[in-house]
């Protein structure tokens, strides 16, 4: 388990990390995300005992980074951005370097090298320099790096920057893989990323943590409205008075003319209102073939988009909020 609890980071006048608290669970597998500059790679830093918080604690399975530090980083496998690494040794020479430098008991050394280069796909180039590998090659060796031990807890910061699609892939399995057995703290600034592997999100904005929650709680809590695609036959044109015979359409409006003669509309709803029911009642009723009906999803990228804009610009509050705080207003009027 890690705890980090009111830490604060200050580079002289500058406040990297502003008072954050959180905790990570054993076989938790947890995001970071925010803009640059937001604190993600400081409080990574900070947890692995690379950097020093300028106030608050951070304990690693119950030992504290700063007072006990040698046991705190035991527990931790860290890769680091830009996958910093020894270009002139092979693979397995690397690898059995971090072996070394972790203190991996002799007797055991071999086979936990072969093992950590088999669990990240990396057997057929162990005896290939590392700078002739291609990157996709050279962030499984980092991430080989940081597996050595086999800490409970492994740290990856930007573990796909830079890679190829298919490579993303491939990581992305592994670290999917990874997360059966360690706990996992990552950051990206692949947002489709963090929602497919991660069980929570700690979204952070200008040092300060804006959102901890399920990718899905998140994508729910921010969204505003219902989207409905719409594709029907209207041979009578009925279908831009809908919006008259329907309360709760706050906006109708043709997005696609098909060459099949149907055609495609958006239509938005208050997202407390699901009006696919009354649609599939009232539209047949006004001479209106419904061909599909399709309800549009919430991304992750689109919750996130919400909450740092919220944090960087308070005065760009919701609909939903601008109108409570007008009830309030005329509630409170005298």
């Amino acid at each position: 388990m890690i705890q980090v609890k009111n830490v604060t980071k200050k580079y002289g006048n500058v406040t990297a990390v502003d008072n954050i608290s959180f905790t990570v669970k054993d076989g938790e597998v947890v995001g970071f995300l925010g803009p640059n500059g937001a604190g993600k790679s400081t409080t990574m830093n900070m947890i692995t005992g690379f950097i020093e918080p300028t106030k608050g604690s951070i304990e690693v399975n119950g030992y504290d980074i700063s007072k006990k530090a040698k046991k705190a980083k035991k527990q931790i496998g860290y890769m680091p951005e830009n996958i910093p690494l020894y270009m002139d040794l092979t693979v397995k020479e690397f690898v059995s370097y971090m072996a070394e430098i972790k203190l991996v008991e002799r007797a055991k050394r071999k086979e936990e090298i072969e093992k950590v280069i088999k669990e990240t796909g990396l057997k057929e180039v162990e005896n290939k320099l590392i700078r002739n590998l291609s990157r996709g090659y050279k962030q499984r060796v980092s991430m080989a790096g940081a597996l050595v031990g086999n800490p409970d807890v492994l740290i990856l910061d930007e573990p796909t920057v830079g890679l190829d699609p298919k490579q993303i892939i491939e990581i992305r399995n592994l670290i999917k893989n990874l997360g059966k057995k360690h706990t996992v703290i990552l950051s990206s600034h692949i947002l489709s990323e963090i929602s497919q592997i991660c069980e929570r999100v700690i979204i952070l904005n200008k040092g300060k943590i804006v959102a901890i929650d399920t990718p899905k709680n998140l994508e729910e809590k921010t969204k505003e409205q219902n989207i409905l695609y719409v594709t029907v036959e209207d041979k009578e044109e009925n279908m831009p008075s809908i919006k008259d015979k329907i309360p709760d359409i706050k906006e109708l409006e043709m997005v696609k003319d098909n060459e099949d003669g149907t055609k495609q509309y958006k239509i938005v709803s208050d997202a407390e209102k699901d009006i696919r029911k009354v649609l599939f009642e009232k539209l047949p009723k006004e001479g209106i073939t419904i061909f599909e009906l399709k309800k549009a999803e919430t991304s992750l990228e689109d919750a996130f988009i919400k909450l740092v804009d919220k944090t960087s610009n308070p005065e760009n509050k919701s609909s939903k909020e601008k109108t409570k705080q007008k009830k309030q207003s005329k509630g409170g009027k005298q």
